[in-house]
């Protein structure tokens, strides 16, 4: 299903942008904006204002479906500075602590395998972690100790890519919503005995996004009013990717989009599980499946 292409009304899809470093994912989705003259939209996943990679951002309805995106795993590639640990755990930050080694590779292969599967993450203090309602890098910035609870965070692969340099190294990462890639290094580093943070952090991709199909952030730079910024969209679908989808009828689709639950009999789905249903291939509702009967919990606007 096509993203809605119509200039006269609200539009709604899914644009994914690679994001240079140096600017903030809400200036990006602020000059996004302005390009497709939306008023509604929004990111699915901040990158901090040093990375760089694949940045999501809903337009209209699309935004309905942020939160799948959001929940989905991600994937990053990032450099490790060995031998020295900072405040921020990047680069970003003011070096702390030094200690000149340098472990071998076979060492950070060993190392590496500590952090896969699920394990318990703290993250850093510079971080949008809330702590009795402010956030920890707010705390941080006024030179106040916090203590930051450890969460539990699904590292699917950590892999070893190579060497940049004879003190930093280069790795990816897949893991699931909330994974900090700084504090990965700086838990790295600790274990090894060498210290560690990160440098050029890069997002791969997220949910059904991917960096390779991404635009480049000069294309909204320079985008004029001749530019046809609808024909960069993707499809509002696109953030229902990890649910089931059900067809239903057109009646049945007039009946959900009043708020009305509709019946289906033959579906196999799991007993409450989330799903999105769709009429003509574009989406119309999602919610959950109760005892073969859909109960819609959020509409979806579509012309």
């Amino acid at each position: 299903m096509p993203a809605s292409q119509h200039s006269n009304k609200k539009i709604s899809g899914w644009l994914a942008v690679n994001k240079p470093p140096g600017i903030s994912s809400t200036s990006v989705v602020n000059l996004a904006k302005r390009v497709f003259k939306s008023k509604k939209a929004g990111h699915a996943g901040t990158l901090d204002k040093p990375a760089s990679g694949l940045l999501a951002i809903a337009f209209g309805e699309a935004t309905k479906t942020i939160p799948f995106i959001t929940d989905s795993f991600k994937g990053y590639r990032f450099v490790v500075n060995l031998g020295a640990s900072t405040d921020t755990d990047d680069a970003t930050g003011t070096i702390i602590d030094q200690t000149g080694i340098i472990p071998s590779e076979q060492q950070i292969l060993e190392g590496l395998k500590e952090f896969k599967g699920v394990i318990l993450q703290t993250p850093p203090r510079y971080s949008s972690v809330k702590i009795d309602g402010q956030r920890a890098y707010q705390l941080a910035v006024k030179g106040k100790e916090v203590e930051i609870k450890p969460r539990p965070l699904t590292v699917r692969r950590l892999e070893f890519k190579g060497w940049i340099s004879d003190n930093q190294i280069e790795l990816e990462m897949d893991c699931s919503k909330g994974g900090y890639v700084r504090a990965i290094a700086r838990d790295l580093g600790a274990n090894l005995g060498c210290l560690a943070h990160v440098n050029n952090l890069t997002r791969l991709w997220s949910g059904p996004f991917d960096i390779s199909d991404s635009l480049p952030f000069t294309k909204l730079t320079e985008a004029t009013p001749d530019t046809q910024p609808l024909d960069w969209l993707l499809p509002l679908e696109l953030g229902f990717h990890a649910l089931p989808e059900i067809p239903c009828s057109l009646s049945q689709a007039n009946g959900i989009r009043n708020g009305l639950p509709a019946s289906f009999p033959d579906s196999l789905i799991k007993n409450n599980s989330e799903v999105w249903v769709s009429w003509n291939n574009s989406a119309i509702a999602w919610g959950y499946i109760v005892d073969h009967v859909f109960y819609p919990k959020r509409i979806i606007l579509q012309d």
